[in-house]
Order: C-alpha cells, then structure tokens, then sequence
C-alpha cells in the first residue's frame, strides 16, 4: 500500500518527499498544535529554571549596574557584599517574577522560534530556505522575541524594582500590584523599548550561533549515531558560545534596562527623551559595567537552557522539527 501524503504541501517537492517518508516510518510524529505546544513547553521550563537559578548572580549584576561605586568588587566581591549589607535572603530577591516571567516568555520564544522557522520554510521553499537559513534563523527568533517581550516585560519591571529597591514590596504579587496601583499599567512597558533593545539582538545572537555551532559539530559527527549524553553535551558546548555572543551583543541595553526601570520617570518625561538622557550619562564604557558577571550569566543559563530544551523535547517526543542546516 502506497504511504499517505502529507496533510499539507511545503511547497518543495524534496521537503514533501521527506515528510511522506517520516510519516510512513513513523506514523505517530507530532505535528501542528501538539508539536509546537511542546516546543513551548520544553522552553518554557528550560528558561524558568535556568532564570531562577542564576537569580543571585542577576542580583549582583544588577546591583553592579545600578551602583558601581558600592559594588565595586566584582561578581563574587558581590555575593559577600549584598549578603554582609541584606542578608543571604537578598540574594534571591525578584526570584518570583524572574521565574514567572521567564516561563512565559519562553514559551514564546522557543515555541515561536520554531513556528516561524517552518512557516518560513513554508514560505520560501526548502532549497531557499537553505540556502539562506542564516537570514531564516535570524528573522525566525528576531518575530518571536518580540511577542515574547510582551508577555515578559511586567514581570521584569516588577523583578527590577524588586532588586533595585529591596524595601518596595515582599515578593512577585506585593511587586507587581503596587505598581498596578500606583504608577498605572504604562509603567510595566516603560521599558519596553529597551527590552526589545536588548533582547531581539540578545535571541538572533542566541540562535543563530547556536545553529551555526551545532551545524559545525554535525559536520564531522553523525547526528543519527550520536548518544543521548553526546547530543546534551553538543548542546551545551554550543549554548555555551551563543551565550557569550549573546551577551556581548545585548549588554548596552541591559544595563540601561536596568536604569530605567529602576526609578520612574519625572512628570512630562517621555521613554525616548529617559533613554537618550541613560545613555549619555553611561557612555560606552558605562554601558558595559557588570559585564562580567553577566557573561558567567548569560553563557551559563544558555548552555543549560539549550540543554534542557533538548532532553525535554526527547523526553516529550518532540522531535518534529524541520532541519534546514546542511
């Protein structure tokens, strides 16, 4: 008996080949709602946890940004700093809104990553999309950061405020509805342009030397033969690198996050006018201050995200995916 079709053609008579040979030999792969629903799943966790984790280390760099002439001594100078000053406890503050807020916007980030990357194979055709995946992989993560922004964007004016000003409110709901109450809904998005500032860049850095290091590794390595263990490996190494790259790329935008969500803003003064006024202030060295805390930061958590997003799609079966590295 001849295989099924697919349910819907790609527009490549190569791409539609291999999916009718994929369903044949497998019958059961997910597709559709039940595949990217796990996708954003598997990101969601991995970006909760990776986040809550390194709250500590956000807490210091955060502090490092806002107030270099008292943190002064560096990421682990910090640690004994804020604990000797606050208390051990401090170190956690804002870990209820970094986790909430990280689940969401992963959700977002990953599922729509991989959303978009096939509805621009869809688009383009398989032998197009490539052929320039560089620019799919770049416009893929660039659409889902954005609407992942949105959903993340409260919750990290909340974990900011939280940080910056420890006595503000106890916790993620105190946090979140005394600025509800008394600043109004505008006050969560005052720093949105900055967050996409910082992080649009920060995910097309993310994913793209992610693919580009993966697809090196792959090269030389069967993926089909490779372990379970090799490919976490393969995908912390990998993560690893883009965490750097991403960091490097986004820092300027954090750190005047960091300083627009630490205060409001005067009577009249519009986000444009606060952010051309942050960044004059910092200059470029400015800009750059807690940099090191943040690479340890940022390599760290991506190369576990990447990790744990792998194992969790396996674990989810997860794995259907179109590949367009060649």
């Amino acid at each position: 008996m001849a295989a099924a079709a697919p349910p819907s053609s790609t527009g490549s008579p190569k791409l539609d080949a291999i999916k009718a040979q994929v369903t044949a030999a497998d019958p059961t792969k997910l597709s559709g709602l039940q595949l990217y629903s796990r996708f954003a799943f598997a990101g969601a966790v991995c970006c909760s946890v990776t986040h809550g984790a390194f709250t500590p280390v956000d807490v210091v760099k955060t502090r490092i940004q806002l107030d270099p002439l008292t943190y002064n001594r560096g990421l682990f100078g910090g640690f004994s700093q804020v604990a000797a000053k606050e208390g051990a406890g401090a170190l956690l503050t804002g870990f209820g809104p970094t986790a909430a807020g990280y689940f969401l916007q992963g959700a977002f980030k990953f599922g729509g990553y991989e959303f978009f990357k096939a509805q621009s194979i869809g688009l383009l055709g398989y032998e197009t999309a490539s052929q320039n995946r560089t620019a799919v992989y770049l416009a893929s993560s660039a659409l889902a950061e954005f609407f992942a922004d949105i959903a993340l964007c409260p919750l990290e004016a909340t974990r900011i405020r939280l940080v910056s000003e420890p006595t503000f409110a106890n916790g993620l709901v105190g946090g979140f509805g005394k600025i509800l109450k008394t600043e109004g809904v505008g006050a969560f998005y005052s720093g949105f342009g900055p967050i996409l500032f910082k992080q649009v860049p920060y995910t097309m850095a993310k994913f793209v030397v992610y693919e580009k290091v993966s697809e090196l590794v792959y090269r030389s390595v069967d993926k089909s033969q490779t372990s379970s263990g090799m490919q976490t490996t393969i995908n912390l190494g990998a993560g690893l690198i883009a965490g750097f790259a991403a960091a490097i790329v986004s820092q300027p935008a954090d750190t005047m996050l960091s300083k627009i969500n630490k205060t409001k803003g005067l009577p009249g003064e519009g986000t444009t006018s606060r952010l051309i006024k942050i960044a004059k202030e910092l200059g470029l060295r400015g800009s750059y201050t807690g940099i090191g805390a943040r690479l340890f930061m940022v390599g760290g958590l991506t190369a576990g995200q990447f990790a744990i997003y792998g194992d969790i799609k396996k674990a989810l079966g997860a794995t259907g995916g179109v590949e367009i590295a060649k």
